[in-house]
């Protein structure tokens, strides 16, 4: 009887800690990572903790991308090719201009890096390279391309398998695929429950191997590149979204920042963060055959987080070794960054691996180049955070333009307040904004 008592016992203390919020939670587990990281440093198998979250993130998110398209795109229905073109065009303009943002922020307040000049004469690529790299990248062996999480190749494979399924399946084979979809959709949820302990883990090694220095020394950078993202998510987001829908923009954005940003922020994976995206659309009643395939596109091709992040640590590099950037060299980063961007990994730290190429257009060897990777893993408790927060949200942001553009045109989008499933949107405050409301409507 004792041991079914201490049984129960366990068992409500799980039940309410998984109720609680788990922005909450993962709170608790960042300011406990703190306190271990400057109490007991020499503890060092706390770390593992981060290591098995980010290793099971990294682990399901690849079979989560590819089995989403794929069955999405089999179950999706006609007519979604003009909204297709809307977001994806949203999607590529909206990284662009972040990349330009970061350019110009970059040359108005340059920072600089505690680096070791390296000589090195490696040549700067062409951006027949790049494409050639993309291209290439896009049919890898579809086996090869989800264990080394090439995104942009399962990306490719799991819109011809999609396709096939659609043309040839039966409709019991395309449910099949549906149901694993969604069994892949519940694991990654699973994962996400640990993201407390995850933290905790990861916040420990930062702060046990740099102190809170890691919070600090690199503080100009820091600000940079918040600043540069924030600029992105609050003004020129924003601007996309009122050229199409001419309409106050700032409720919806606020909306998707809160319910999508505020978790990817803590996750740090775009990819993992999929089924919260997914969540948020059918809060705000877009049409799943739409939002089932642009979510997991945007987690793999919406990343003007990234394009910001490449170009500021490239531009920061070339301000540490004295290599001069001209204008039309800067608009080629610009591009660079943005086709990097596209294909970058899902999950935290992704964009980083991308530094050394852009790098390599202004001489800059891999040696000096991966120091600002480094450099970069260390203030990624930031800006990682930051950068994933903005491209998630953005994944929903967009997609909900992207429908709204399209009931607008046919006529079924009425000026006023959106209300859907304790969700609502007032498109024209005026005085201030009513960013969102819950119960029901």
């Amino acid at each position: 009887m004792e041991n079914m008592g201490e049984r129960m016992t366990l068992n409500n203390i799980i039940t309410k800690w998984s109720q609680q919020s788990l922005v909450l939670r993962i709170l608790t587990g960042l300011v406990i990572g703190v306190i271990l990281g400057l109490a007991v440093p020499e503890w060092t198998g706390i770390s593992i903790l981060g290591v098995i979250f980010v290793s099971a993130l990294k682990a399901i998110a690849p079979i989560l991308v590819a089995v989403l398209v794929a069955a999405s795109i089999a179950k999706a229905g006609s007519g979604l090719g003009s909204r297709f073109r809307v977001v994806i065009s949203q999607y590529m303009l909206s990284t662009f201009i972040a990349a330009m943002c970061a350019v110009v922020g970059s040359m108005l307040f340059p920072v600089t890096m505690r680096l070791d000049h390296v000589a090195d004469n490696a040549a700067p690529g062409a951006l027949t390279e790049v494409f050639t790299n993309l291209i290439t990248n896009m049919v890898t062996n579809p086996i090869a391309s989800l264990s080394q999480a090439n995104y942009t190749g399962i990306l490719f494979w799991a819109i011809l398998i999609g396709l096939a399924l659609k043309i040839k399946a039966s409709e019991q084979t395309i449910n099949v695929v549906h149901e694993f979809s969604e069994v892949i959709t519940l694991t990654v949820k699973w994962v996400i429950q640990f993201a407390p302990l995850g933290i905790l883990g990861l916040v420990f090694t930062s702060v046990s191997e740099s102190g809170l220095e890691v919070f600090t020394t690199y503080g100009h950078l820091i600000l940079l590149l918040v600043g540069c993202m924030m600029a992105n998510t609050l003004i020129f987001n924003p601007l996309i979204s009122y050229i199409l829908l001419r309409r106050n923009p700032y409720p919806l954005l606020f909306t998707c920042l809160k319910e999508s940003g505020l978790q990817a922020f803590f996750t740090r994976s775009s990819a993992a963060n999929i089924p919260i995206n997914m969540n948020l659309c059918k809060k705000l009643g877009l049409d799943e055959d739409f939002y089932a395939v642009s979510i997991p596109l945007g987690a793999t091709i919406n990343m003007n987080g990234a394009a910001v992040t490449i170009t500021v640590m490239t531009l920061a590099v070339t301000h540490t070794m004295g290599v001069e950037v001209s204008f039309g060299a800067a608009i080629f980063l610009s591009i660079i960054a943005s086709l990097g961007a596209c294909g970058t990994s899902g999950v935290a730290g992704g964009s980083l691996l991308l530094v050394p190429m852009a790098c390599s257009f202004f001489n800059i060897g891999n040696d000096v180049a991966m120091q600002a990777v480094a450099v970069g893993f260390i203030i990624g408790v930031i800006q990682d955070s930051v950068e994933t927060a903005l491209n998630s949200s953005g994944d929903v942001f967009f997609t909900a333009t992207a429908e709204y553009y399209d009931r607008m045109k046919k006529g079924h989008l009425e000026r006023g307040n959106y209300h859907q499933k304790g969700i609502s949107i007032n498109f024209f405050a005026k005085k201030r904004l009513k960013v969102w409301q819950f119960g029901r409507k």
